[in-house]
């Protein structure tokens, strides 16, 4: 009988396991991509925000938010984790 009820849970747990492989890691592994991303932002990238506008980043302040300029004397402030992509990365500046 208790061999009868393990046979019955083995479908329900492989299905939760394909679940997992095929759904939730790829997106956790998405997440950390893009939070890696977030966090290399520096002066001078050019980023996409998630409502499609794009710009030049001209300063990283602290906590969750950048200044972007759209256009020359246009700056915005903007939540990091909005950034939706970064079209080019500027090189490290040694100081």
């Amino acid at each position: 009988m208790e061999g009868n009820a393990l046979a019955q849970f083995v479908p329900l747990i492989l299905i939760f396991a394909i679940m997992y492989f095929l759904l939730i890691r790829p997106q956790q592994k998405k997440m950390k991509q893009h939070q890696n991303m977030v966090e290399a932002l520096r002066r001078g990238d050019q980023v996409v925000t998630q409502g499609g506008i794009v710009g030049k980043v001209t300063k990283v302040k602290e906590g969750n938010e950048i200044e972007v300029e759209l256009a020359e004397g246009v700056k915005v402030r903007v939540i990091k984790s909005t950034i939706a992509q970064v079209l080019s990365k500027t090189e490290p500046t040694e100081s």
